[in-house]
């Protein structure tokens, strides 16, 4: 049976793994545009979860570790591939329901729930994606007798990777590219990590790094607690002095003197990790049993106060919910001075800040649906990447909401313009989705790393032109890539094209190229120059 502690300590494992690991399934991505990449995303979901997990005791169920994971991942899904984990988790959660200790059988059946629950969240599954992946471990594992938890989980791990290594041949576009599927990589890498303490009883440590936005970075060794009953957190390897040492008289010393004992050895290394008001004895005594190193002591208390007072700064500057008091209302997300400015123009209530790179949370998007001051509320992710978390957020509300399928920054406009106060929510709904078939977009960009995609060989730093979402050409030039893809995008009747430019662009540098494109475009059709100020984009172009 698994006990609430463990699988706590293992999700904490996994999180840590997955944060750990995270830039090299980044690297996986085939498409070479800045992104919200897979790795970082599902590494910010499972994080989201750790403060409710760290603050738990040893005498949890399994019910309310999976309860508090599910929903704390909900809440801070990020991109498909963390809604996805969400769901997965969730999923798990449902079939955990009422239990205090679980079974290996209970277990299985209950990642069957969140296998179904991830599959029926997409409208039209992939094969070969992390869905695969989380699907044939599930399917392989239940053909199983085993009722120990480590041969499970060898079962499990072993399937992972086999089908994770077969992802390229289900979709060529991995194949050309020569990696596998990065989800499914961050899906295997999460279950390694909870794998580490159901078969060893090891947490997996978070390699400290500098945070790069307002999460806070923690070391799951030590559990912090309401009450911390031992104030350190004690860690360090122990070298034998010969192979003849036995380290169980160390572990019930350390049992003497404080909790969350881990004694793992081998014929070299003893490996400790205990929680004790003596750090000192810990290590007076590990030294009886051969030298000392990587030695590390942490004061629980005071990370624990420190954590618990950078969540109620976080807590503080959230978006306060507002008391609907008109019919409808929009939520957009965008990023820059400029693109905020022209949304709130077009009669935005909230702006999300994010987009390419920055793809806001479940909860962003909840907290600004409840925020908007409205009965009725319109959502345009303006993403591709973000709608999935926006469909979610609709489940968390009492708000009527319709998430509206906005890929991009000039369909998130087009339809804010298709907006008509007299008709009803639905019939907006329909119309302003109907809008979204009236506009081409365009966008100039960088290649973050080579590749080779559909037959394009891309460099790292190239110029990239994406025409509605896909990869239309590689330029060296920016203004030339402006010009060659705005007049790619021009159709039969269009008449109005917005060129919209970056915080990577000068006044002057803009002007100058709305100039050279001016001249080569009908005078019959309408230019129109504003300063976005977003990241990532150098230009947006919408043509209407």
């Amino acid at each position: 049976m698994i006990s609430g502690k463990m699988l706590r300590d293992a999700v904490i494992s996994g999180a840590n793994n997955i944060q750990n690991n995270r830039e090299s399934v980044d690297e996986l991505n085939v498409f070479p545009v800045p992104d919200g990449d897979t790795g970082t995303n599902m590494s910010m979901t499972i994080k989201n979860a750790l403060p409710e997990l760290l603050a738990m005791g040893d005498g949890v169920t399994v019910e309310e570790v999976a309860k508090a994971a599910a929903g704390a991942m909900l809440r801070g899904a990020r991109g498909n591939s963390g809604v996805i984990l969400s769901l997965l988790f969730r999923g798990l959660s449902k079939g955990l329901a009422g239990k205090k200790e679980v079974s290996v059988k209970e277990y299985c059946d209950a990642m069957k729930l969140g296998v179904n629950a991830a599959y029926k969240s997409v409208m039209k599954p992939t094969e070969g994606t992390m869905l695969t992946v989380a699907r044939v471990a599930q399917e392989i594992a239940a053909k199983s007798d085993t009722e120990d938890f480590g041969e499970f989980f060898d079962i499990v791990l072993d399937a992972a990777k086999d089908t994770l290594d077969k992802t390229p041949e289900m979709l060529p576009v991995l194949k050309k590219a020569g990696v596998v599927d990065a989800g499914g990589m961050g899906y295997y890498i999460i279950l390694s990590g909870m794998a580490s303490v159901i078969k060893n009883g090891i947490i997996i440590e978070a390699i400290a790094e500098k945070p790069k936005d307002n999460t806070v970075v923690t070391n799951a060794a030590g559990t912090y607690e309401t009450d911390i009953e031992f104030t350190y957190c004690t860690e360090f390897i122990v070298c034998k002095k010969d192979s003849s040492v036995d380290a169980i008289k160390l572990r019930a010393f350390l049992e003497s003197i404080g909790d969350s004992v881990v004694v793992v050895e081998d014929d070299n290394i003893i490996k400790v990790h205990c929680h004790t008001e003596h750090p000192g004895k810990a290590l007076e005594e590990g030294i009886l049993y051969g030298t000392l190193t990587n030695l590390k002591i942490e004061n629980m208390k005071e990370q624990h106060k420190g954590a618990a007072a950078k969540a109620q700064s976080q807590r503080e500057q959230r978006l306060a919910p507002a008391k609907p008091e008109k019919d409808f209302g929009f939520v957009s997300v965008c990023s820059g001075s400029g693109l905020e400015a022209l949304f709130k123009d077009l009669g935005t209530d909230v702006i999300v800040r994010g987009g390419q790179t920055m793809n806001p949370s479940t909860e962003d998007i909840l907290e600004a649906i409840n925020a908007t001051p409205a009965h009725n509320v319109f959502v345009l992710p303006n993403n591709k990447n973000i709608i999935m978390a926006a469909e979610q957020a609709v489940k968390l509300t009492d708000r009527k909401v319709i998430v509206l399928p906005t890929r991009t920054i000039p369909q998130g406009i087009s339809a804010m313009l298709a907006f008509d106060e007299s008709a009803d929510f639905k019939t907006n709904g329909a119309q302003m989705t109907e809008a979204l078939d009236n506009v081409g977009s365009g966008s100039i960009t960088f290649a973050v790393r080579d590749s080779d995609f559909e037959g394009k060989e891309i460099k790292k730093g190239e110029i990239l032109a994406m025409e509605n979402g896909k990869l239309s050409f590689v330029e060296r030039d920016v203004t030339k890539a402006l010009i060659k893809l705005t007049r790619k995008l021009l159709r039969s009747g269009s008449s109005y094209i917005t060129v919209i430019y970056g915080s990577d662009v000068t006044d002057e540098t803009a002007q100058a190229a709305y100039e050279q494109l001016r001249a080569k475009i009908s005078d019959d059709i309408e230019v129109v120059l504003v300063n976005g100020g977003q990241p990532v984009y150098y230009y947006i172009v919408s043509v209407e």
